[in-house]
């Protein structure tokens, strides 16, 4: 079945937050509602969960990847074409530390933009409803949910004091 968003601007705070309980009270799940602002405010201040950020995870698994790409590369290399030298070992460790540092630099960057893109739900493919008004100042609910229950959407954003029509999108 399809998907439609509505959207219901908001020009107070507290509107806004009763829009989100109407919401959780008419039985929306916390991913089938969105909360859209140009005026950054702090977690939480509209009673929504508090997201779960989990970046941090991805350097290290970045970094792990490039050490251990480093290590590969550079002691494959020597295996494959020893230079034996005044009976110096093979596997030289101050050469390889440089380039297992720089592979170790390098993942740990990747991983991270890779992460951040994943982090932050991009690219996203569907924005739903949306209002220039967003950017002016204004708060906008928005609920993307099956075709069936937009009516029950749009009744619980009424109810908290919509500013104006709600807005309609599909998906």
């Amino acid at each position: 079945m399809a998907k439609k968003s509505v959207l219901g601007l908001y020009t107070e705070e507290d509107s806004a937050a009763d829009a989100l309980d109407n919401l959780r009270d008419a039985g929306f799940e916390e991913g089938e509602y969105e909360l859209l602002t140009g005026t950054p405010y702090p977690e939480g201040t509209f009673g929504e969960a508090e997201p779960e950020h989990h970046l941090f995870r991805w350097p290290l698994i970045g970094a792990a990847c490039g050490f251990t790409g480093g290590l590969i590369i550079t002691a494959g290399t020597q295996m494959a074409y020893p230079l034996i030298t005044g009976g110096k070992p093979i596997l030289s460790i101050p050469p390889m530390a440089i380039i297992m540092y720089e592979g170790t630099m390098l993942g740990a960057i990747i991983f991270t933009i890779i992460g951040i893109l994943f982090e932050s739900r991009l690219p996203r493919l569907f924005m739903g409803a949306y209002s220039e008004k967003i950017t002016e100042g204004h708060i906008g609910v928005t609920v993307t949910t099956e075709e069936g229950r937009t009516e029950v959407a749009e009744e619980a954003l009424k109810k908290a004091g919509v500013e104006g029509e709600i807005i309609r999108g599909w998906e």
